[in-house]
């Protein structure tokens, strides 16, 4: 597990930056990274090993990574990292602990279908005219990050069996009772 106070701390078992290092180089020539990066193996090799707690191993660029993510904003370190290795990054839902009853799966349901929802109408209002602008493409981005992070917190209320943070958003004001939910112009919508 990360130490507290790190930006990667899920307070799940997250394996430690040497240890995905080490297990990088089973598959990787150490030498070849080096001479590509223009280090030395020595450092590559260092990068492998614990650095904390009386380890020989040095500071590695994930440990670099996650540090920039700490003291800055660490959702764009995270698009960027993901958009680099060709993926999208999806915020997991903070975790919620209730007392009591679980909360309604009906509000809870409703809501991932009317996101599902948005996310056809936009879709859907950007290809009216048989074509998509860079606009509505980031737009459609946008709405489907959305979705995303909402589909992860409706799944994490499914195994957990309480629904509450979404229960808690369709009682704020906003759309659908959802604050943050992205904004686009759609026909569909008014």
């Amino acid at each position: 597990m990360a130490a507290p106070g790190r930006f990667c701390d899920t307070g799940a078992y997250l394996m430690k930056s040497h240890e995905l290092i080490r297990e990088l180089l089973q598959h990787a020539n150490a030498k070849q990274l080096a001479a590509e990066m223009g280090l030395s193996a020595s450092l590559i090799y260092k990068w492998a090993e614990p650095g904390e707690e009386g380890g020989s191993g040095s500071v590695n660029p994930l440990d670099r990574v996650e540090q920039l993510a700490r003291l800055t904003d660490g959702t764009r370190v995270a698009q960027w990292v993901c958009a680099c290795a060709h993926g999208h990054y999806v915020k997991n839902p903070r975790a919620h602990h209730t007392e009591g009853e679980p909360h309604s799966l009906v509000i809870a349901s409703h809501e991932i279908i009317q996101e599902f929802a948005d996310m056809l109408s936009t879709v859907s209002a950007a290809a009216l005219d048989n074509k998509i602008t860079k606009a509505e493409a980031k737009d459609i981005r946008q709405r489907w990050q959305h979705l995303q992070s909402v589909t992860e917190e409706f799944v994490q209320g499914c195994e957990q069996g309480d629904f509450g943070p979404i229960i808690e958003k369709h009682q704020q004001p906003g759309a659908h009772g959802i604050a943050k939910r992205p904004t686009t112009k759609s026909p569909f919508n008014a």
